[in-house]
């Protein structure tokens, strides 16, 4: 799940998130790990430009920070970013960031990237906005390189070059997932040739099983042979049937209903499914959560 009031764009927040803050995190951490959820998720913008500012909303909590804080209060539950701009930043910085995270987690940490979209985050920070893609796949190997097990280790490319510079603490992991976040062709094949998962960004349920098999396809022919998570975000949810407005979308009713309609996701060669529900106050969502995790996902296998 990805967790609500630490990014507000007006696509999915709901309005009493505005006035919400850090001890509404807290606690919707806690019930994602007491609901038994594989991960909560925050998402990475360093700043919004005055043109988005109406839609996207300036609030994105800062993802390496937010889910520090996070992984203080919960135990078990990992910790995705989905999606860090990795590109924003060089990789060093990255790792040293996530590497740290995952060592004070105790192995917590997927690293979600993805290429981003808001042009002027890039010009501001000197990095080339056309050529987001193509750092993003070196940015990937360079991270490879600087989250594995060595204490100095080494990236020779196009965009970053490193050796010699050693970091620690190491992860605790000795391999941190990278998932790769998008949907466009570009991040399909970034995901099929780079990811140890996939995230996809919006797409339908009708799409799905195109993009699946492209994504199999594609590291078949290049003869990528481990596993890969294939992830989907589903449509909105709420456990029950609602008295107030959902939205046409949104899927509801009764447990057994909700888990029979997400099953069809498991037959398409999903892994994982990301969820977000409506609600009207955190006391609200944290009802949901919990019937969802004790109501729908056991029915969900």
């Amino acid at each position: 799940m990805q967790l609500p009031v630490q990014s507000q764009s007006t696509i999915y927040a709901e309005p009493w998130e505005a006035a919400a803050g850090p001890a509404d995190l807290v606690a919707l951490a806690r019930a994602v790990e007491r609901a038994g959820f594989a991960y909560l998720a925050v998402c990475d913008h360093v700043a919004i430009p005055r043109r988005l500012a109406e839609a996207m909303s300036t609030v994105w909590y800062d993802p390496v920070a937010t889910l520090a804080h996070l992984a203080a209060v919960t135990e078990r539950v990992r910790l995705l970013s989905h999606v860090a701009v990795v590109g924003l930043r060089h990789p060093l910085l990255t790792a040293k960031q996530y590497a740290t995270l995952d060592h004070l987690s105790g192995g917590r940490l997927v690293l979600g990237v993805g290429a981003g979209h808001v042009r002027e985050e890039f010009e501001v920070l000197g990095v080339d906005f056309g050529q987001r893609g193509a750092v993003l796949d070196e940015a990937v190997d360079a991270l490879r390189a600087a989250l594995g097990p060595e204490e100095f280790p080494s990236h020779h490319g196009k965009f970053y070059d490193f050796e010699g510079l050693g970091q620690r603490p190491r992860p605790a992991q000795e391999r941190v997932p990278v998932w790769v976040g998008g949907s466009s062709p570009a991040a399909v094949r970034r995901a099929a040739l780079k990811g140890d998962g996939w995230l996809p960004q919006g797409d339908p349920r009708d799409r799905l099983p195109a993009q699946i098999a492209r994504l199999r396809r594609l590291r078949e022919e290049a003869g990528v042979e481990e596993p890969i998570t294939v992830g989907a975000i589903t449509e909105p949810l709420y456990v029950g049937t609602p008295d107030w407005a959902v939205g046409r979308r949104t899927l509801t009713g009764a447990p057994e209903v909700i888990a029979e309609s997400l099953r069809a996701y498991g037959d398409m060669g999903v892994h994982q499914i990301q969820v977000r529900f409506r609600s009207r106050s955190r006391a609200e969502l944290i009802d949901q959560i919990e019937a969802f995790g004790a109501d729908v996902a056991p029915r969900l296998t």
